[in-house]
């Protein structure tokens, strides 16, 4: 009997593909450059070579995130580590298992050429925000390093409109602003604004975004090659910045702008290197800094914020 030889090659195209492990994460808001380092991974072929097939999702409504995955209805969530504190107070079963964005991008927005040289200039003046409750704690404690209580300034709700509202002269000043964006959105537009960073003003420097999951429904294993394939990712786009804007703004026509290209470059730095690693000191301070600020009245342990999935 003749033995049959077969090619290899027609041997691998004969076998049925590896199933990759499927994974749903809700982003916190529509694509854009603070989610660089998820689109490349994907782009690359990161997941895929993690064994992962990542259904990225952008949010109907921005505050839903968090509570789909803490009901089971997603594996990870991006969100931010202030809002995980007090969610976690509330009751919801989450905890952070990764960053994405390592400092604030959050600040307090004037006019560069407008009357506000100092927070302090803001007395008997208007402040804008979006999104009440931690914001309110984060301008009081900018005021107060300035000899500016919180009654001695009008808050005034404008929605999104950040940027808007402050270059129309509704108000003086806006917070939650991000300094990667508005700052960006407002110079694209003529007028030129200066931030005052809030984790030079007093307020303890945290993760503006990070990625949350339920610790009781997760998949330990999943979410660890999930962070490995984004840290690939960003050690891409910081090794190839140029490059991996093009791949990025290929992936929809409305990233291809200036305010994008400007955001993308500016995002870069921000980018959590090692997006695993945790500091239990900066999510300790930031707890206590809730706290002092009447947002939570107990203070929870690093470890029900937090938990390592490479330990797992």
């Amino acid at each position: 009997m003749k033995r049959l030889l077969i090619p290899a090659a027609l041997l691998l195209a004969a076998s049925p593909a590896l199933a990759q492990d499927k994974m749903t994460v809700l982003l916190d808001w529509f694509v854009n450059p603070d989610h660089g380092p998820i689109i490349i991974a994907e782009e690359n072929g990161y997941f895929a070579d993690a064994g992962l097939e990542v259904e990225v999702i952008p949010p109907a409504d921005p505050s839903a995130p968090p509570r789909l995955v803490a009901a089971g209805q997603a594996d990870l969530a991006v969100s931010y580590q202030p809002q995980l504190h007090l969610q976690i107070h509330e009751g919801l079963p989450l905890k952070r298992v990764g960053t994405l964005v390592a400092t604030p991008l959050n600040c307090l927005l004037v006019l560069a050429d407008g009357p506000i040289d100092t927070p302090a200039d803001l007395k008997g003046r208007k402040v804008g925000f979006s999104v009440g409750g931690v914001e309110e704690a984060v301008l009081s404690t900018v005021l107060g390093k300035h000899g500016v209580a919180s009654d001695d300034v009008e808050m005034i709700n404008v929605n999104f409109s950040l940027s808007p509202a402050l270059m129309s002269g509704q108000v003086d000043a806006v917070i939650g602003a991000f300094r990667n964006f508005e700052l960006n959105q407002m110079e694209i537009e003529g007028v030129e604004g200066r931030c005052f960073y809030i984790e030079e003003e007093g307020v303890p420097s945290y993760d503006e975004l990070i990625y949350v999951a339920n610790p009781d429904r997760m998949d330990a294993d999943r979410i660890a090659r999930f962070l490995e394939a984004t840290e690939r990712a960003t050690q891409f786009i910081v090794n190839h910045p140029e490059e991996s804007w093009e791949i990025f703004a290929a992936t929809s026509a409305e990233l291809q702008d200036e305010l994008n290209e400007k955001a993308w470059m500016d995002t870069l730095p921000r980018l959590a290197l090692r997006p695993a690693a945790f500091d239990a000191g900066r999510y300790a301070r930031f707890e206590a800094f809730l706290k002092d600020n009447g947002m939570i009245d107990s203070l929870n342990p690093v470890e029900a914020i937090s938990i390592d999935v490479t330990a797992q």
